[in-house]
């Protein structure tokens, strides 16, 4: 895949000096050609140029869609630390906030789950925020569901919400709604209560916050 994305770097490239070449009216036809065949063989011989070039419109592109994802934070900052629609965990008063989207049947989301653990441990003022986010298929989008409806009920500081999301992505094969159920049950959560919650409208604007 990178060798892919240099190869069209280095087409763009061309295309922009070839595009800029074209701009210019005053030239003729030879002196266009002439200077195309100049640039080519500059480029044959120093190829080295190409990938300068090329490191520094990565450089360019990484800094921009850092700049982007910063102004994206801001953006949306309230829904993203301070919603009533997510669940938080660890110092709830930390300084440093930790925002995870994950799905459950999310494989790099199950090997994480130790990570923010240990991190929770080390730090005891680390603030995580948990947000449902299902894109994995239906049973992800079953799971999330029974995910919001248990962190409705949980009166615990989201202890019982955790305890519920480390049994899920901590067991093996696909989730849907009978292991979250079954999740839920086991950290003894009223499945009655559960039932009513998977239609209410708390459950579909929670999803859609986070999307």
């Amino acid at each position: 895949m990178r060798r892919f994305q240099r190869l069209a770097l280095v087409g763009a490239l061309l295309l922009a000096v070839g595009a800029s070449l074209g701009h210019a009216q005053t030239m003729s036809g030879a002196q266009r050609t002439e200077i195309e065949r100049i640039v080519r063989e500059y480029l044959l011989k120093n190829p080295e140029v190409l990938q300068e070039a090329i490191a520094e419109l990565e450089k360019r592109q990484a800094v921009a869609e850092a700049e982007k994802h910063q102004v994206a934070v801001k953006d949306n900052a309230q829904a993203l630390f301070n919603s009533e629609r997510h669940v938080v965990v660890g110092n709830p008063k930390g300084d440093v906030n930790f925002v995870e989207f994950f799905d459950y049947n999310c494989g790099y989301c199950k090997r994480a789950m130790t990570d923010m653990l240990d991190l929770m441990k080390a730090d005891p003022k680390l603030r995580v925020v948990l947000k449902e986010f299902p894109v994995l298929g239906p049973g992800s989008m079953e799971a999330a569901r029974v995910g919001v409806a248990v962190r409705m009920q949980d009166k615990s500081g989201g202890k019982k919400y955790l305890e519920f999301h480390q049994k899920l992505l901590a067991g093996r094969g696909q989730v849907d709604k009978a292991r979250a159920i079954a999740a839920a049950k086991e950290v003894g959560l009223d499945m009655a209560r559960i039932e009513r919650d998977l239609g209410s409208d708390e459950v579909r604007l929670s999803l859609e916050e986070s999307f």
